[in-house]
């Protein structure tokens, strides 16, 4: 849960709502696979067949700036590079705009490449 303080009252936004709204940015990226399990109770849930979008995004506060961790699986082929500083800039740009949160870190990790 990550709690902010606005002159009209504190606001209690979820982590889930960061996960899915970067989850859904991440996957609509060109060359982004899939999601990978970012931590044990991510892969255990994926493990029995519950996928959702917000597999992989480890989302952490630090003050009234973000740090996101992100867990990819990328298109065989492609510029690993290029993925990673486009996943970077469509996150932090998505955060910024739908919640005025600034974005300290996008540390993208890539887990495994799939050929499609």
């Amino acid at each position: 849960m990550i709690i902010l303080e606005t002159p009209n009252g504190i606001v209690d936004v979820s982590n889930e709502y960061y996960s899915t709204l970067i989850g859904s940015a991440v996957s609509s990226c060109y060359g982004v696979a899939g999601m990978a399990p970012g931590n044990a109770a991510q892969g255990i849930a994926s493990f029995f067949g519950r996928k959702k979008i917000d597999h992989g995004v480890l989302v952490t506060a630090n003050g009234r700036e973000l740090v996101v961790d992100l867990h990819i699986i990328v298109t065989y082929g492609v510029n690993i590079a290029e993925i990673v500083k486009s996943i970077i800039k469509k996150v932090r740009y998505t955060i910024e705009e739908a919640t005025g949160l600034t974005v300290e870190s996008v540390n993208v990790y890539v887990d495994g490449m799939r050929a499609d």
